[in-house]
């Protein structure tokens, strides 16, 4: 046999007709060293930085809300007047301009009216990033059991707001907009301060204007909160004290979205903590002369199939194989 034909061909069964290439032979053996380490080296991207919202936002928002103690001619015994309108909890809204109430004992068991407004509404948002609490009341009157006449209080416009977003610092807001009167009286309120209006032969009241309060994850306004102390001596209402809040909202800022752990993982396989409530950025890590270890790592922390082991020793296998019968084939070309 020449020489081109030793390097053409490596062996011929003597009993068979099978014909092995050198070429073909050596591309297979390529191949199948090949095909473990591509399985090995996609494994990793199975393990990807998901995320999940954990919500928790809240906001509310309420028109009107009264919570007195009316006392009877009548009666020893004090009858609660504790309503509300338009009080809504996210997601929802609500307008409604009237607000009428009926007390046992009161102007002779007939309702009676509380307030009456062109403009009451209110509203409360909450999303997976932002939270937000708002209400408005305009040219409103409200009313007290025994001063059916006499306005508590007569307002032209009042709004809060109340907003909690995501990274940011909750704000609250509050406006009072044009005239006010008080139990008949024209009335100039201080802002953030307390006004105080008595009536003779009727009562006093005490004004707060534009209460707002926030901490790092809640916020609340209030335009305007009344502590009342009337003794209107009609329809059977002898004295009637407790508190009435116009435009309420609040707002609690949602957790946000938080990076999900892969399974499997530890705590001390990753280089960065958690960045607080906004999520992490997950970043490959670099190498440093320690490729294999990093490897290993990567494929623990991605919680990779368990089949892998198996792969891997497969791979080693047929590795080994192929070396084998690359090493046979040469010693018998060289003795051919």
């Amino acid at each position: 046999m020449s020489p081109i034909g030793r390097r053409r061909w490596l062996h011929v069964s003597c009993g068979g007709s099978t014909i092995l290439n050198s070429n073909t032979f050596r591309l297979a053996a390529l191949a199948v060293a090949a095909a473990p380490v591509a399985l090995l080296v996609a494994a990793p991207a199975h393990a990807t930085g998901a995320t999940t919202t954990t919500g928790g936002g809240k906001a509310s928002a309420v028109v009107l809300r009264t919570a007195l103690d009316v006392s009877l001619l009548s009666k020893t015994v004090d009858v609660p007047l504790k309503t509300s309108l338009n009080e809504v909890h996210a997601p929802a809204s609500a307008e409604q301009t009237a607000l009428r109430v009926r007390l046992d004992g009161v102007n002779h068991g007939r309702p009676f009216s509380v307030l009456r407004a062109d403009v009451a509404t209110a509203n409360a948002t909450v999303g997976k990033h932002r939270a937000e609490g708002y209400s408005n009341l305009a040219k409103a009157r409200v009313h007290l059991p025994g001063l059916p006449l006499l306005s508590l209080i007569e307002v032209e416009k009042v709004t809060s707001k109340a907003v909690c977003e995501v990274g940011r610092r909750p704000v609250a807001e509050s406006n009072v907009l044009g005239h006010v009167s008080v139990l008949g009286k024209r009335v100039t309120l201080t802002s953030g301060g307390t006004t105080r209006v008595d009536v003779p032969g009727v009562g006093e009241v005490r004004l707060d204007l534009s209460k707002t309060r926030t901490t790092s994850r809640t916020a609340a306004a209030t335009a305007l909160r009344l502590e009342v102390s009337v003794n209107p001596l009609k329809l059977n209402v002898a004295d009637v004290k407790g508190e009435v809040t116009l435009a309420e909202a609040t707002c609690e800022t949602p957790k946000g979205p938080k990076p999900t752990k892969p399974a499997g993982g530890s705590d001390g396989g990753t280089t960065g903590g958690d960045n607080g409530d906004g999520g992490t950025d997950v970043k490959p890590q670099t190498g440093t002369g320690h490729a294999p270890a990093a490897v290993d790592t990567s494929l623990a922390e991605t919680g990779g199939s368990s089949t892998t082991p198996y792969i891997a020793g497969g791979a080693a296998l047929l590795l080994a194989l192929g070396a084998g019968a690359m090493v046979v084939a040469r010693r018998r070309g060289a003795q051919d």
